[in-house]
């Protein structure tokens, strides 16, 4: 484990300490007791179709769909084993390399699929966050300011992906301005970038059918953890859960703690703290951790793998 990597682990124990240091334990355990099992199964049973229709995803993003289906939900589900214990999200880079290796596509192809792909999911998710950020009742300046710089992240991103000129400017600029260590990576990425623009927008057909499912994906997604709340026996209007379910999860992807784990659980906390006991909060931070701990524990047998093309990449 490098000492990035364990910097974010020691703040994630930290946070996660904090917070259980602030409620009672005893309620947190209490609220799964009482929990709604049957409505829980069905919510934790959501990884699976939330799994399959991002394989699906994957599989029609590869030109001819010259990737299985099976070998999809097998490179899906090996990236969130390997995105779990690497840093800087290596399973979707060891990914690509699959890719690569068993559909024969280009080196800059296949990183540009899984880089289309991670876009997609981002703006997919600011999409929804922004959706219900407008809808929400209780505006006050933090969330008026939350909603702009929401809508500016979709914007950018938008304009990224539908603007080459855009975008090698965004590019050139950061480029300029960034250190030499990251100089060299950002122009792989412009490349790949340009090599996956000219790719997608040459059939348009296409990039409407993968940006429509990624936004179902993460409607899914959503549903999932405002079903989550309802098996802790709690409510919150669906329309709110749209606004607040997205922030927490932006929260997590801050480059902090490990996976997310503590920031994640004190956005949702703080943000559904009109409609959740501090208790029910807590449980619902670990039901949204154990989303991407569940895919990372049925990827174990292709963690050996994964590791292997990761150690490839490296060298």
């Amino acid at each position: 484990m490098n000492l990035k990597r364990f910097v974010s682990l020691v703040i994630s124990v930290a946070i996660l300490l904090y917070i259980y240091a602030q409620i009672d334990v005893v309620n947190l355990l209490q609220v799964f007791q009482n929990c709604d099992r049957l409505m829980l199964a069905i919510s934790l049973g959501m990884v699976i179709p939330i799994t399959l229709i991002t394989a699906w995803r994957l599989q029609q993003l590869v030109p001819q769909q010259s990737l299985g289906f099976l070998e999809a939900n097998r490179l899906i589900l090996g990236a969130s084993v390997l995105n779990m214990v690497l840093p800087s999200k290596m399973g979707d880079i060891a990914k690509a390399y699959f890719m690569c290796e068993r559909s024969n596509l280009s080196g800059g192809l296949a990183l540009a699929i899984s880089i289309f792909e991670k876009a997609c999911d981002l703006l997919s998710l600011l999409l929804w966050c922004v959706f219900g950020l407008i809808l929400y009742p209780a505006k006050d300046p933090l969330f008026w300011t939350m909603t702009l710089g929401v809508a500016t992240g979709l914007a950018l991103g938008l304009l990224l992906l539908s603007s080459q000129q855009f975008a090698d400017l965004f590019f050139n600029l950061a480029i300029s301005f960034a250190p030499k260590s990251l100089k060299i990576k950002l122009q792989k990425m412009q490349v790949s970038w340009r090599e996956m623009y000219s790719y997608f927008w040459s059939n348009k057909p296409q990039l409407l059918l993968i940006s429509s499912t990624s936004v179902f994906i993460w409607f899914l997604h959503l549903l999932q953890i405002w079903l989550f709340i309802l098996a802790l026996k709690a409510f919150t209007p669906f329309i709110i859960s749209l606004a607040l379910s997205p922030l927490s999860i932006l929260a997590g992807l801050l480059p902090l703690t490990f996976a997310g784990i503590g920031t994640r659980d004190a956005a949702i906390i703080y943000f559904y703290q009109n409609y959740l006991s501090d208790a029910t909060g807590a449980a619902l931070g670990l039901l949204c951790t154990s989303r991407y701990f569940i895919p990372a524990l049925i990827g174990l047998p292709f963690l050996g793998q994964m590791l292997s093309a990761a150690k490839k990449i490296n060298d």
